[in-house]
């Protein structure tokens, strides 16, 4: 029973993560932010990592490339397009258009690794498809067709493929190395290679000028965003199996939601209703037969 509080809680810190970084993309720099973000997490991923393993592994050459690439697309790339989506469109509109990055790994999967594409996933990816169609352009597919989207749709669209990049690099990473390992790693690489953007964006200079409430976010989407998040959610993958475990993301566009509604006030219009319907339906049908 605790697992699954765990998972749950899990999702609602990653929904409030689209909240946290709306609120605090309107007053800091996305390098700056990402460097904060992952300053902290990496610092503590790397003590648990010591904690647990009892030293820090030493990744070889082949594991190293790797792992800057893993860095560069879902720490590095992935969140600088977040921060700035999130300066320019509501939570959860991005939360739901992120909320596709397993089907999208899916449809690479079965072209690059030749993975079978069932019928009843095959209608998933088409469901939640049409359903981030819906949502990406308020009900109006028309203003897809006619190439009229802003900037911060195509953001967070840029943001779905570095993440589906870094799961799939990540997978085989995973083979020899472990997930706390990987992602302690990534993320310190991610964080390192922020820095010199977010110094040139005025980092250094712009520390104390910050909010109480921008700090807040900032530890929020460090502590609660990644590192709990992280480890809970892999406590619940080695408990239950990815295919349980998974199907809790599901509820991370939900929290996201309701988070914005109650703390940023944004409302549920009806091709978010609509569209979150779909993505959601999309993304269970996608993840039904995968392998525990």
């Amino acid at each position: 029973m605790k697992i699954y509080v765990k998972l749950l809680l899990t999702a609602l810190f990653w929904g409030g993560a689209f909240v946290a970084g709306r609120i605090v993309s309107q007053n800091i720099a996305p390098f700056s932010i990402a460097f904060l973000r992952f300053a902290i997490a990496s610092i503590l991923l790397l003590l648990l990592t010591r904690t647990i393993k009892g030293t820090l592994p030493k990744p070889s050459k082949s594991e190293l490339m790797a792992l800057v690439l893993l860095g560069m697309t879902g720490i590095f790339t992935y969140n600088v397009l977040f921060f700035k989506a999130l300066k320019l469109i509501e939570a959860g509109r991005a939360s739901l258009i992120i909320a596709t990055c397993p089907v999208f790994i899916a449809v690479c999967s079965a072209l690059l690794a030749k993975e079978r594409m069932s019928i009843v996933k095959g209608l998933g990816v088409i469901i939640s498809v049409c359903g981030a169609g819906v949502v990406i352009s308020r009900g109006n597919i028309d203003e897809i067709l006619k190439g009229s989207l802003g900037r911060g749709e195509f953001y967070i669209l840029g943001c779905v493929l570095c993440w589906v990049a870094y799961s799939l690099v990540g997978k085989a990473v995973m083979r020899r190395l472990s997930p706390l390992v990987s992602v302690s790693y990534s993320a310190s690489i991610g964080a390192i290679a922020l820095f010199i953007p977010a110094v040139f964006e005025g980092l250094i200079q712009n520390l104390g000028r910050q909010s109480f409430v921008d700090w807040l976010c900032v530890f929020y989407l460090g502590v609660f965003g990644t590192v709990i998040g992280f480890v809970w959610y892999y406590q619940g993958v080695e408990r239950l199996g990815p295919t349980r475990a998974g199907l809790f993301i599901n509820f991370v566009p939900v929290f996201a939601i309701l988070s914005a509604l109650l703390i940023l006030g944004e409302s549920v219009t009806p091709s978010l209703a609509v569209g979150a319907a779909l993505v959601l339906t999309g993304v269970y049908l996608t993840n039904l037969h995968r392998n525990s």
